[in-house]
């Protein structure tokens, strides 16, 4: 099973298991009661995939962008 997350302003690109889709930043921050910036890709990861093997350490998308 694979899942790519890219980050950007408006939200998260994903690509899971063959489909594309895009998180809104509005999703987002309402599904971990968070704003965009201060959001983990791990927490994404979460709101995407059930049960996911988390590697490495949590990133903050502010970071990111």
């Amino acid at each position: 099973m694979s899942t790519d997350l890219t980050f950007n302003d408006d939200g998260v690109d994903v690509i899971h298991e063959g489909t594309e889709f895009e998180l809104e930043t509005d999703l987002i921050e309402e599904a971990t009661g968070k704003g965009y910036r201060d959001v983990t890709d791990h927490e994404v990861l979460q709101i995407v995939v059930a049960d996911p093997e988390l590697n490495g350490e949590p990133v903050r998308i502010g970071d990111v962008l």
